[in-house]
């Protein structure tokens, strides 16, 4: 009979458990999984927008060109899904290669050798020929998507550690104590009589000890997280950063064909006069170089529907909220689970209750939160020198994933692997297609100083260089009519 009780307290206690950590599991899987949602489904619909748009601003040449534009959005969607990608470096190469391709058409007399272009590209930095616009958008590309993908990383780890903690079982002497706390009053036939608040609080902190200690760790990451959840809503947002990028870069190569002139002239003088091509090379009809004059500026209002259904700033405004009312779970965890009725009697129930030995006011004080203030608990017996591992190394994620969400929201980047790097023994940044990237992170706590590999310059430009000189003007000139929209 006392093993079946004793089996029957363990369970109440876990369920007692469960339904308080289950709704906070929840609640952070729910908004991570919207998040990520509209995270990947705004990077979706900006590489569309672009494509529609570019596509009806260039025709066939943006056709010839479109995977160095491709090339952007997987490094972009590889960052945030935890690739090895060093955003800088990878927007940096970005310019350059596009400054090759664009040399080509406003120069289209010449012939350049992939060593030419080479040299041509060292040359980004130096003449600035897109204007202050890479650099910008470098800026607000580096800190949107840090900002971005650690918040993401951050729910992902709450949700990890609140699902770890609460699978944790009660030592031995905390289920004598439950099982004396809940069904001994039934041996005294007192079926009806139930725990003290204060006696049930003291057996629950004793239980719920090594949960106690996530408390301040815990605090922490929450004000971390709500920290760069203010960097969701400024200026770097990922949402108004992403969404006009279309036109950021139109704005630059307008840049580029203002200056190219006094661009081409400086490469010229840098890296060597290039050689001119045949006349008969040079030639194209303007009707095979694929523009339409009937385009009409792209209509901010065709744009495909938020991701998520939603806007970001509703669902920052809704996590913050969440994020605010975790604050101090593990800690009120023990009252909270007194407070149910089933558990315990009410606070102004002194006399009517059980104490643990009769039907009678309970006299000990309420021992203090966490392991260490156990020591003298009158109602469990906990060894304080043997911390519960599993829940230590959740202290330890907690911790690390803090200091990540400090160095985001000072706009610093940091490092997460993919889950499948972890099963498939692969290095990080194995490159997987964006759409069979799983959706989960598994969190690195070694800092890792990644470096993207660079993106193979060699292209196929035999058809951009015998373009003629006019048909270049023509090209810039109906997107100058195209890109009247100002920065949104």
């Amino acid at each position: 009979m006392e093993e079946k009780y004793s089996q029957q307290s363990k369970h109440d206690f876990r369920n007692a458990v469960v339904e308080f950590s289950n709704h906070l599991q929840t609640t952070f899987s729910s908004r991570y999984k919207k998040f990520d949602e509209f995270f990947k489904e705004l990077l979706e619909n900006a590489e569309k927008s672009l494509n529609d748009m570019f596509l009806r601003t260039y025709g066939r040449l943006y056709m010839q060109n479109s995977e160095l534009f491709k090339d952007l959005f997987i490094e972009l969607k590889r960052y945030y899904v935890g690739g090895n990608v060093n955003l800088e470096e990878m927007l940096n190469d970005f310019w350059a290669r596009l400054l090759e391709r664009m040399f080509r058409l406003v120069n289209p007399q010449y012939h350049f050798t992939d060593e030419y272009l080479e040299c041509v590209s060292k040359y980004t930095e130096q003449l600035k020929p897109f204007g202050d616009v890479p650099r910008k958008l470098k800026l607000q590309v580096t800190r949107a998507f840090v900002a971005a993908r650690t918040f993401a990383q951050g729910l992902a780890v709450a949700r990890d550690v609140v699902t770890k903690v609460s699978a944790v079982n009660p030592t031995p002497q905390g289920e004598r104590a439950l099982l004396k706390m809940m069904y001994c009053p039934y041996c005294r036939g007192l079926v009806t009589v139930r725990p003290c608040y204060n006696y049930c609080f003291n057996v629950m902190r004793g239980c719920l000890a090594n949960q106690g200690d996530l408390d301040t760790e815990w605090n922490n990451f929450i004000d971390s997280m709500l920290m760069v959840a203010e960097r969701l809503e400024g200026p770097f947002n990922i949402e108004s950063v992403m969404d006009p990028i279309d036109v950021k870069i139109s704005d630059a190569i307008m840049n580029m064909q203002e200056n190219s002139v006094q661009v081409s002239q400086k490469v010229f003088q840098g890296c060597g006069q290039p050689k001119t091509l045949t006349q008969g090379r040079a030639s194209r009809s303007v009707s095979e170089s694929g523009f339409s004059a009937r385009f009409r500026p792209y209509n901010p209002e065709e744009r495909p529907t938020t991701a998520a259904g939603t806007s970001l700033d509703r669902l920052v405004t809704d996590v913050k909220e969440k994020l605010k009312q975790a604050k101090k779970f593990w800690s009120s965890l023990p009252g909270n689970i007194c407070n149910d009725e089933k558990m315990a009697a009410g606070r102004v129930i002194e006399d009517e209750c059980w104490n643990g030995s009769a039907k009678s006011r309970y006299v000990f004080a309420v021992t203090g939160n966490g392991l260490a203030n156990q020591v003298n608990n009158p109602e469990v017996e906990v060894d304080i020198t043997k911390p519960d591992m599993v829940i230590r190394q959740q202290i330890m994620a907690l911790r690390v994933m803090t200091n990540k969400m400090k160095n985001a929201y000072n706009g610093n980047d940091v490092d997460f692997l993919d889950i499948s790097v972890e099963s498939s023994g692969e290095g990080s940044g194995s490159g997987c297609e964006f759409q069979q990237c799983p959706s989960e992170f598994e969190f690195n706590v070694t800092e890792v100083t990644g470096k993207t590999n660079k993106i193979d310059k060699n292209t196929n430009t035999s058809a951009a260089a015998s373009i003629d000189l006019s048909q270049a003007t023509l090209f810039f000139s109906i997107l100058f009519l195209a890109m009247q929209r100002q920065w949104r």
